[in-house]
């Protein structure tokens, strides 16, 4: 399963491009390019596992760091500082990972 198989390669690369340069990253923005805030309940989950690479059932920090080359192999890591912010953005009970009813409503604020 890719994130392909839910979202147009046309959209993920116009996502990509918007976000190349060092800190221009915004999750909410790259969500809705992407067009994750479109999509249904039962799709942001399987995202999700994607997004998930451990299997823990959360998406951790170094995870949210690789979180472009899920949508493309050769984009570039986030920051410390996007890493921290998507985390702030994204982690509502402050445990420090973002779950799945976290990362839904994250998706559908966007």
């Amino acid at each position: 399963m890719a994130v392909t198989d839910f979202l147009a390669a046309s959209d993920i690369a116009l996502a990509i491009n918007a976000c190349t340069a060092k800190d221009s990253f915004s999750p909410k923005m790259f969500l809705k390019t992407v067009g994750l805030s479109k999509k249904n309940t039962t799709e942001i989950k399987r995202i999700f596992t994607i997004l998930d690479q451990d299997k823990s059932g959360f998406i951790e920090q170094d995870e949210l760091q690789l979180f472009l080359q899920n949508f493309s192999k050769g984009a570039r890591p986030l920051t410390a500082a996007e890493t921290r912010g998507f985390l702030l953005q994204g982690d509502s009970d402050g445990d420090g990972k973002i779950g799945l009813e976290e990362f839904s409503a994250l998706v559908k604020s966007s």
